[in-house]
């Protein structure tokens, strides 16, 4: 799969789809925010229950708050600010215009993340190429159906897998000092 079949299933994607694939590309980023697993569970709910998405979002933005401290791992400044920006600019309205537009921009923030974790620019590391299957998988779950449900609980199991993975990037890079990669 490429990045093209990916903009595609993404110009395709009904509201859901699209509010999962940004909100899945920023849970899997969650650990360069410092923040506990659980910390977008508001939105998933809203998500799921098609209630306030506005208020699940104050509330996660608050949890969040201003983002990773100076003790961030040394090398991930520049992924963090990407996962800080992905966070920033989730919509306040849910409708699938600006949805399209920020899981388009979060998907292209969330390779660009786990390309500069694995400590290059070029070329399709493994990191990265999870990351883009990933992004796939959730796309293909929810392919243009409410995404309540089953779906939606597989969605949520393709984010957790993936922040693990970048969890345990993040966590290695801390202890061992240097940049990841």
């Amino acid at each position: 799969m490429s990045s093209s079949d990916l903009g595609d299933l993404i110009a395709r994607a009904d509201e859901t789809a699209l509010a999962a694939s940004g909100l899945g590309c920023l849970d899997r980023c969650l650990p360069l925010l410092d923040g506990a697993d659980q910390a977008l569970r508001p939105l998933w709910v809203s998500l799921a229950d098609d209630t306030a998405w506005a208020g699940a979002l104050a509330e996660v933005r608050e949890a969040l708050g201003a983002g990773p401290g100076p003790d961030a791992a040394p090398g991930t400044a520049e992924a963090a600010a990407l996962a800080r920006r992905m966070l920033d600019a989730v919509p306040a309205a849910r409708s699938a215009d600006s949805l399209r537009s920020w899981a388009d921009a979060c998907s292209a923030a969330a390779l660009r993340i786990h390309r500069l974790l694995d400590g290059g620019d070029e070329g399709v590391s493994p990191l990265v190429s999870a990351e883009l299957r990933r992004q796939v998988r959730v796309l293909e779950l929810l392919g243009g159906t409410s995404g309540t449900g089953g779906g939606l609980r597989q969605v949520l199991d393709v984010s957790t897998e993936g922040r693990r993975v970048l969890r345990a990037v993040v966590s290695r890079s801390r202890r061992s000092g240097v940049a990841p990669g």
